[in-house]
């Protein structure tokens, strides 16, 4: 099955301890790199989440971005006195040495940072729901780059056949291509009024047919499309695979162009190269 680079999946986890969101983005990327993003509660997990990650996908640049809010079960507010105290102080301070500095309010010494103690969840419940939520949206994201691949492999398998429509052509137009060359050369001889050896006459015409001779590059293009087919079908990834056939695939584009002494023949070349080229930008999104 071909697999696109590119996905996103998003999953939600809720539970006595808060809620987690899940946010994974991949895009294309010459190997696996993962940057996983988490809060400090879930940081110990990197190492596992980078596990899970390569289970599920073989290459590409993926994002796991872990937003964690905790709530307080019993909805009780613990105070911390001795961060409350140093604030009290500094407060006294303050308004000591400024005039007229009025003094803060409970609830405003409340809320200020580091008075309020925070109440940390049940660590073994809060990582276990958080990989299980990973697990699931990392299907997700296998389940989008799955169907984008689709697409993909849909695309470059109808520019495969539409390359082998320009090769069939160019197959069927060099026996008319050597007639053509051959009257021209008799035409040419019959208006100068000379006498050619007709031996001669053959060998020329030998040549001009081996410098034009495609058969190779076509029978090669048609190998190309038949591998580009079976890569598209295995499960593994094939990115770099297909990467080096539309190496293969221009190459043999190029070298019919170069061989070519006649409109439509090139014509067929640049249309090839063409479609070649869309291929090649597909490519790079394929796992």
């Amino acid at each position: 099955m071909t697999r696109s680079m590119t996905g996103f999946a998003r999953r939600e986890a809720q539970g006595e301890w808060g809620e987690l969101v899940w946010e994974l983005r991949s895009v294309n990327h010459r190997y696996l790199d993962v940057s996983p993003r988490l809060p400090e509660t879930l940081r110990a997990l990197e190492p596992t989440i980078r596990e899970k990650v390569a289970k599920y996908v073989g290459r590409g640049k993926v994002e796991v971005t872990g937003r964690l809010a905790t709530t307080r079960s019993d909805r009780s507010i613990e105070v911390d006195t001795q961060r409350l105290a140093a604030l009290s102080a500094a407060v006294d301070t303050v308004r000591t040495n400024v005039i007229d500095c009025r003094a803060p309010d409970a609830l405003r010494l409340l809320t200020f940072p580091g008075v309020q103690k925070d109440i940390e969840p049940d660590t073994e419940t809060l990582q276990a729901a958080a990989l299980e939520s990973l697990d699931a949206a990392l299907a997700d994201l296998c389940d989008m780059r799955a169907s984008e691949g689709a697409r993909l492999a849909e695309m470059l398998t109808t520019r495969a056949e539409a390359i082998r429509e320009h090769a069939a052509a160019v197959r069927q137009r060099v026996p008319e291509v050597r007639a053509e060359q051959a009257e021209k050369l008799r035409a040419r001889l019959a208006e100068m009024d000379v006498e050619a050896d007709p031996a001669r006459v053959e060998t020329e015409l030998v040549m001009a047919a081996q410098r034009m001779d495609v058969a190779e590059e076509l029978d090669r293009l048609d190998a190309h499309i038949e591998a580009l087919k079976q890569a598209l079908s295995r499960s593994e990834p094939v990115g770099r695979r297909l990467d080096f056939l539309m190496q293969e695939f221009n190459r043999e584009a190029n070298t019919l162009g170069s061989k070519s002494s006649d409109a439509e023949v090139t014509g067929h070349a640049v249309e090839m190269k063409v479609l070649i080229e869309q291929m090649r930008e597909q490519v790079q999104n394929i796992e």
